[in-house]
């Protein structure tokens, strides 16, 4: 007996490097910890071990500061701009107005880019939610509780069912010890653990049965384990360092975004520049050219694009919401529109996570029971033809060999005696008054090397014979082997030769290519006079007469083939990913449509990046994986140019589901990492709820590249107007004020932008193929257009301009140009809904947010024009019928030059009708 007091030794770092306490014998790794199983670690030396791995729990992330990520948002180019405009106009400008709504304007976007954004290390926060209060432990040869939080490496625990297993460790006792361990390893049944070594230090995670693991659960037996390893060194703790180390990419629509201001920027910045050399040829003096820049700058940076986003984004995640999806970053909501590849966790997300008795098997019968999960509804149906037998004496078994208690569908207990009980229910058995009508005299607990369980239970025989009688259930080889007979319900008990061992066996194997978990159950008679309650059980537990095979599954959800099917003809790769076994994940992936192979976690770990890449097509199953491998299949579908959607709901997923373009965690059974990790919650753990999502997505992206259409086609109307009122001296080469440019921007152009980005989104959505995340959000032959556009708008404003400044006053040249203006992006914002139907149809006007924001932008018009605040607000005047009609009549020219357009694209693309969907995903109007 050795208990160490002085420094911990190099061995006890428990690091990727260290030693596979799984692969050590018990003795082995007591020794390499330096502590007796008996006695544990003495006051001193835990105080020394404390002191050098520091407390048992999750490192915290760093949270950003408000107030950085406040002044952050000023990084943006266009914030800049808009801050250097507003200063410019307060000095030396001296134009109060117009600077503080410029500055009010940046403070705006601000605030609003903050309040979208979340808490740093957020998912960090919900792992320490996670740790365990008390732990017992056995210290100074006593055993006490304490907090968890004070564990060291070489501390030994007692753990028992009910408990959170506090740190990582190897197991010195178990006694019918199981733990589930779904939430780090994907698996869905507890795991039946022993002191055995398990051979191989690559063995993966949920196969390593000796060992037991920080914030799984106990639920079954009881042990002792020394601990192995402590907070961020334990493998929920390298979960928290992954997600800590990992940083959240741009969405798509960032990029796009990005791109398109970078565009913007050029653009405005050549032309800005040419105007202010003009401005200088021509001797203007420093007021009227700062004045003209100002202007120019407003009119020429979209700085209305972050709001009307939002606002077109915030509006998106509302809808979600009604279905089932909250988005927690509104930017990845039109993500979802370009999601080319699902990776879904299997267990709880395409299955109900509630084991369900789905075939029974008796001599010469199969039955298939119908119903799912824990519920005891349900029949159980038999073959045609065949006579009907009583089930209760192969059903008995199933409840008084059994635990598990079930109310109104929840369960109690372990998840397959909850599928025996429901099974037995709906063969007409109650599990309460049962087991008080034949309560247990003995029992021997389920061990995993045996792998059996029994109990003895006095009750008269089908005799009416007073005796003992033994149920059993567990592994149908174990079962097998310790049989002489079998119960044939048509002639009773008979012989279990060679030949009904072969037809067993064959049964089982059956059962299990179907990727059943396959159950065996079986019973003995004793004599109530010589039986011994109290004497060693397990061997008595021979001679055994078979009664049943039951095949149990984990079923998939009842909407997750539809659902999956509608991902495909949209395009949408489905991947299962699980902790389970390859052929029990290969039959739930072929019972819901997913194609492609099955490999497992060590498979796809073994192949170098390239051999991934080029197999990772075929593959639509990866089983027994590990959180490392989830993320590596993220960054390889991202590589291949995917847009990737990782749902899970277990701690072990929440790598991945931050690492992804769009993480989806489950609502009801995920856990508060996942939750936190991800970008989507599903409040009702629902697949289908996610192809939903696509198509609003979809839809919401189409009507943000309407907007986007929208906006720039106006943007190179300013350039124009302001570039050719430059050029030819128009105006000053100030066609509008600063004020008057902020007015257009934030009246008609607002409310029409917000017009289109609520309106109907198109139809046809889940027709298409996803869009590829490079796709320009305006390809060039659009762009084209939009420039042409721009020539109209600008030509037509500044023509209207040039007359009015010489037919009457600077007044009123500077009033007919905002309204000729604002009327072209009235008139353009109604061409532009559809970029191939014409606007003379009922259907231009059946959108009615459309239409009502329509009429808001023609109040505004009219009103700057009326009232005399805005008039002197604005520098305006009034306008008579004569003006009116000039103005309108030149703006109705961009509608003129839309239908030409439209009727040539008609006569060259006959077949696309007003319905169809664009061709691979491709938008109408590229």
């Amino acid at each position: 007996m050795t208990t160490s007091t002085g420094a911990a030794s190099p061995s006890l770092a428990p690091s990727a490097d260290g030693p596979a306490w799984h692969a050590l014998a018990a003795d082995r790794v007591l020794q390499a910890e330096e502590v007796d199983e008996r006695d544990g670690l003495s006051s001193a030396e835990v105080a020394s071990r404390a002191q050098r791995f520091g407390p048992n729990k999750f490192d915290a992330g760093k949270a950003e500061s408000r107030w950085h990520a406040f002044l952050r948002q000023y990084a943006d180019p266009m914030q800049a701009v808009l801050l250097v405009a507003g200063i410019g106009s307060l000095y030396p400008l001296k134009e109060l107005g117009t600077g503080l709504l410029l500055l009010f304007l940046t403070l705006f976007n601000a605030v609003l880019g903050l309040r979208q954004e979340g808490k740093a290390a957020a998912a960090v926060t919900a792992l320490q939610q996670m740790m365990i209060v008390k732990a017992k432990v056995r210290r100074d040869g006593q055993l006490a509780e304490i907090p968890a939080e004070q564990l060291v490496p070489g501390d030994v625990v007692a753990i028992e069912a009910g408990d959170i297993v506090p740190a990582d460790g190897r197991l010195l006792k178990a006694a019918t010890l199981e733990v589930a361990e779904s939430a780090l390893t994907g698996e869905s049944l507890p795991v039946s653990k022993g002191t055995e070594a398990v051979g191989g230090a690559d063995t993966p995670l949920g196969d390593r049965t000796d060992m037991v693991y920080m914030n799984t659960n106990v639920t079954r037996g009881a042990g002792e384990f020394v601990v192995t390893a402590t907070g961020m060194e334990t493998e929920v703790g390298h979960i928290s360092g992954m997600l800590q180390a990992e940083q959240a990419g741009k969405t798509p629509l960032t990029r796009q975004l990005d791109k398109l201001t970078r565009q913007i920027f050029w653009i405005a910045g050549l032309a800005l520049a040419a105007s202010v050399v003009l401005s200088l040829v021509r001797g203007d003096t420093f007021t009227v050219i700062f004045t003209a820049a100002v202007a120019f700058a407003i009119g020429a940076l979209p700085e209305n694009l972050p709001a009307v986003v939002t606002t077109i984004l915030a509006s998106g995640t509302e809808a979600l919401a009604k279905v089932g999806a909250i988005m927690k970053r509104l930017q990845s909501t039109e993500t979802l529109g370009s999601t080319s590849a699902i990776n879904s966790d299997k267990t709880g997300t395409l299955t109900l996570n509630q084991m369900t008795a789905v075939q029974m098997a008796l001599v010469g019968r199969r039955y298939t029971i119908e119903g799912r999960g824990y519920s005891t509804q349900g029949q159980i149906t038999r073959v045609g033809g065949e006579p009907e037998i009583l089930l209760e004496p192969f059903l008995l078994p199933m409840v008084l060999a059994s635990d598990a208690v079930l109310h109104d569908g929840e369960l109690i207990g372990d998840p397959t005696e909850g599928a025996l009980v429901a099974l037995a229910a709906k063969g007409g058995l109650d599990a309460v008054s049962t087991r008080q009508a034949h309560p247990r005299i003995a029992e021997l607990p389920f061990d995993a090397t045996y792998k059996l369980m029994a109990t003895f239970h006095a009750m008269n025989n089908e005799s009416g014979e007073r005796v003992v009688r033994c149920f059993v259930k567990g592994a149908p080889d174990q079962l097998l082997a310790r049989a002489s007979a079998v119960f044939d319900a048509d002639v009773g008990p008979v012989a279990a030769d060679g030949d009904f061992r072969e037809r067993y066996l064959a049964e089982n194997n059956r059962l299990g290519e179907q990727g059943l978990r396959v159950m065996a159950t079986a019973r003995k008679d004793f004599d109530p006079a010589t039986f011994d309650p109290g004497g060693d059980l397990l061997p008595l537990v021979s001679d055994l007469e078979l009664l049943a095979l039951v095949g149990i599954v984990d079923p998939p959800r009842p909407a997750a083939k539809a659902s999956i099917a509608t991902a495909k003809s949209a395009g949408i790769r489905i991947r299962m990913i699980t902790g389970d076994h390859a052929v029990t994940a290969a039959a739930i992936a072929g019972e819901l449509g997913i194609e492609g192979r099955v490999i497992t976690g060590a498979e796809f770990g073994s192949m170098s990046d390239d051999t991934a890449l080029g197999a990772i097509d075929e593959v639509g199953v990866i089983a027994r994986v590990t959180p490392e491998h989830k993320v590596r299949l993220v960054d390889l579908l991202k590589k291949k140019g995917q847009i990737v959607a990782m749902t899970g709901d277990g701690v072990n997923d929440a790598p991945a589901l931050k690492r992804a373009d769009i993480g989806i965690a489950m609502g009801i059974t995920g856990t508060e990492v996942t939750k936190e990790a991800a970008v989507m919650i599903l409040t009702d753990d629902n697949f289908s709820t996610i192809v939903k999502a696509v198509e609003l997505g979809r839809g919401l992206y189409d009507n943000l590249v309407k907007y986007i259409r929208f906006q720039m086609g106006c943007l190179f109307g300013f350039i124009i107007s302001f570039l050719g009122a430059a050029i030819f001296n128009i105006a000053g080469g100030v066609p509008f004020l600063p004020l008057q440019t902020l007015w257009i921007n934030f009246t008609t152009l607002l409310f029409q932008a917000i017009g289109l980005g609520y309106g109907q989104p198109a139809t046809g959505l889940m027709r298409r193929q996803p869009r590829h995340p490079d796709r320009p959000i305006l390809p060039r032959g659009l762009m084209v257009w939009l420039v042409v556009a721009g020539l109209v708008v600008g030509a037509g404003t500044l023509g209207v301009i040039s007359w009015a400044e010489q037919a009457h006053t600077q007044a009123i040249a500077h009033t007919m140009g905002v309204v000729t203006f604002s009327l072209y992006a009235l008139f353009f914002s109604i061409a532009t809904r559809d970029d191939l139907r014409t606007v003379f149809t009922l259907d231009t006007f059946s959108d009615k947010k459309f239409v009502m924001a329509t009429g808001v932008s023609a109040l505004t018009l009219i009103l700057a024009t009326v009232l005399g605040p805005f008039q002197a607000f604005l520098k305006m005047t009034s306008l008579d019928v004569q003006q009116w009609l000039i103005c309108i009549g030149t703006a109705l020219s961009v509608i003129v030059a839309s239908e030409i357009r439209k009727a040539l694209r008609r006569r060259n693309h006959p077949r696309m009708g007003d319905d169809t969907p664009s061709p691979a995903g491709q938008h109408v109007g590229t």
